[in-house]
């Protein structure tokens, strides 16, 4: 009977997790699909109507993003320490770009918007390597194949990709056109750091012959470890037995 009642309530946690990690791949797939097709609006004027609505709209969208993550977040640790500044830096990325980038009105009118925008943009690449660390450890523990891996896995590999764009831009924050001298910082960097990376991703190419050494090298780097990825999960994962079922014989 004891048994019976931690396997329920293991079960029950695997479905939650499951459902978190599902609905970030979903919000990923809109925020990569809706970034390719209709970041052209922005990157040679972020001033025109259609690039304020569509820089709104992705606003949105990572604000969505970064809740799921913190909500992610809690099924991997009971350190209410960690949630909370996972909070606290998502609040204040999120309150410091509102103020600094909202399209339809300036409420701060910063004389040096590279470094606010370094920090918005450090604090996320510094949750986004704590949730996938803690999803790595997730995914590769436990001595059945569950639904919340395989989620967990394409969670992980698309995040990957956003979270290497993020440190490219960084890198175009700290030295301005580092990816493309032409593009503005902000927005219009950003959407072609996150293209550059998910094409790096992808194998296919990245289309930025003007890219700095640096962003090259760490592509190269992106490339080696998504493909690893891909190889550790695959050796891991078919070597799992499914789940034995409620009915069967212990």
């Amino acid at each position: 009977m004891l048994n019976s009642f931690f396997n329920k309530s293991r079960a029950a946690a695997d479905t939650e997790k499951q459902k978190d990690y599902r609905n970030i791949v979903f919000i990923q797939i809109i925020i990569i699909v809706f970034g390719l097709t209709l970041s052209g609006h922005v990157i040679e004027d972020t001033k025109t109507p259609e690039a304020k609505l569509v820089i709104t709209i992705f606003s949105i969208f990572g604000l969505t993003y970064s809740f799921l993550l913190w909500d992610l977040l809690r099924n991997f640790t009971n350190s209410k320490t960690l949630i909370r500044i996972y909070l606290l830096l998502l609040f204040g990325s999120i309150g410091v770009g509102l103020l600094v980038e909202f399209p339809y009105y300036t409420f701060i009118d910063v004389p040096d918007r590279r470094i606010i925008l370094l920090l918005v943009h450090a604090m996320l690449f510094v949750t986004e390597v704590i949730i996938i660390s803690f999803a790595i450890r997730d995914i590769f523990s436990g001595e059945y194949l569950t639904p919340d891996k395989l989620w967990g896995s394409a969670c992980v590999f698309l995040m990957i990709g956003i979270s290497f764009g993020s440190l490219y831009d960084l890198i175009c924050l700290i030295k301005p056109g580092s990816l493309n001298p032409r593009l503005a910082i902000g927005f219009p960097n950003y959407s072609e750091c996150v293209t550059y990376s998910l094409a790096i991703l992808g194998g296919m190419d990245p289309g930025q012959p003007e890219a700095s050494r640096l962003i090259r090298n760490i592509g190269i780097l992106e490339a080696v470890w998504g493909n690893l990825f891909v190889v550790l999960v695959i050796g891991k994962l078919m070597g799992l037995p499914r789940p034995p079922k409620p009915g069967d014989a212990a």
